[in-house]
């Protein structure tokens, strides 16, 4: 018996290590050579990237087997959709022929097309089933098709990239995107990922915190997030992780990864504010990890913080990741929203909505 066990734990950990080191969606680690690169950052230290303010990323025996339990096991009331959302699917020739004004299209999640000055934008493409290294892994989308395949969108002439987490940078989309992308912007490190996955280095823009970059007649700032990396538990914080600003001569536009609530929200309004749309994560919550992902209350105030005219909830609608009901960010968003009196958009997904517009028709479509 003893010997059974042995053999059994034996083949275990090494079936982890080559799952590990050989299937693909775990991308690739960062190199000594870049990690002498990254030194220079003011948010790089003894290897690893951190928050301004300390976060602590290390739950307890007890409390980790708890979360685990609930997750797996306890029913979450409205956890899922009762039935799989029905989502507005795109015209791929309406796509390819937008000119203007400036127009989104929301994917679910933390996912974007973004139409701006005659360019495509992606942001966070998560096109993918599920959220983890491989299906067994995960949870299932809420919806049973995307509005449109990947192999219908046009070419592409940005990603944006806000992190290295399964649920925001996905091995199959970009393996599928790749060919038709002309240049992926990442924090500094998550380059490493796409490179394992055949995107060429000179297709590859890395940048810090408040760097900025141009992009033909619009401007990128990686601007700062509170959360953290990794897509296994040998390489966590080993790449940096970011909210994006995205700037024409007229137009002003935040996207925040993933973050909890922060003063680097006031910092981002005052330095590159005020934001004509604000897309801000509400969703994936939980009183065990405050520091990470923000409660709604919090989503709406980042909006005042970064002075935006008006904000959109994301990180919700796709998948379940957290022990909240699927509808409940929107709802408590949209409360909190309404008696700070800051305009709030929730458009269906799939739904093409403009950057000036002020109403949406599917606006409590979740009910």
């Amino acid at each position: 018996m003893i010997l059974a066990i042995f053999l059994l734990a034996a083949f275990l950990i090494g079936a982890y290590f080559l799952f590990n080191a050989y299937y693909p969606s775990f991308g690739g680690d960062v190199s000594n050579e870049r990690q002498t690169q990254y030194a220079s950052s003011t948010q790089f230290e003894d290897g690893k990237f951190v928050n301004i303010n300390r976060v602590n990323m290390d739950m307890g025996f007890t409390q980790t087997m708890s979360m685990l339990k609930k997750f797996f096991f306890e029913k979450v009331e409205n956890g899922r959709p009762k039935n799989d959302i029905t989502v507005q699917k795109i015209d791929s020739s309406n796509i390819a022929d937008y000119a203007s004004p400036t127009r989104f299209v929301w994917f679910g999640h933390s996912s974007f097309l973004i139409q701006m000055n005659h360019k495509n934008i992606l942001l966070d493409p998560m096109f993918g089933d599920v959220p983890a290294p491989h299906p067994l892994l995960g949870g299932k989308r809420f919806s049973s098709e995307l509005p449109i395949e990947i192999q219908k969108l046009p070419k592409i002439d940005a990603v944006l990239i806000s992190h290295d987490h399964y649920d925001h940078l996905d091995y199959e989309s970009i393996s599928l995107l790749k060919n038709k992308v002309g240049t992926f912007y990442t924090p500094l490190g998550v380059g490493v990922h796409l490179e394992a996955w055949g995107v060429p280095k000179e297709h590859i823009v890395e940048l810090d915190w408040w760097q900025e970059t141009t992009f033909d007649d619009l401007q990128f700032v990686c601007t700062p997030a509170r959360h953290f990396s990794g897509r296994k538990l040998s390489n966590r914080q080993s790449t940096l992780w970011s909210s994006w600003v995205i700037s024409s001569q007229t137009e002003n536009i935040f996207f925040s990864g993933d973050s909890g609530y922060d003063d680097h929200f006031k910092e981002i309004g005052e330095k590159y504010g005020p934001f004509d749309f604000a897309m801000v994560e509400c969703g994936q919550y939980n009183k065990m990890w405050p520091d990470i992902h923000m409660f709604p209350e919090e989503t709406a105030q980042a909006g005042l913080d970064l002075k935006a005219s008006k904000i959109m909830p994301i990180h919700w609608g796709a998948f379940k990741l957290a022990l909240h009901s699927w509808t409940d960010p929107v709802e408590r968003v949209t409360k909190r929203a309404t008696e700070l009196n800051l305009p709030i958009i929730t458009p269906k997904i799939g739904e093409a909505f403009l950057l000036k517009q002020e109403k949406i028709e599917n606006q409590d479509w979740w009910q």
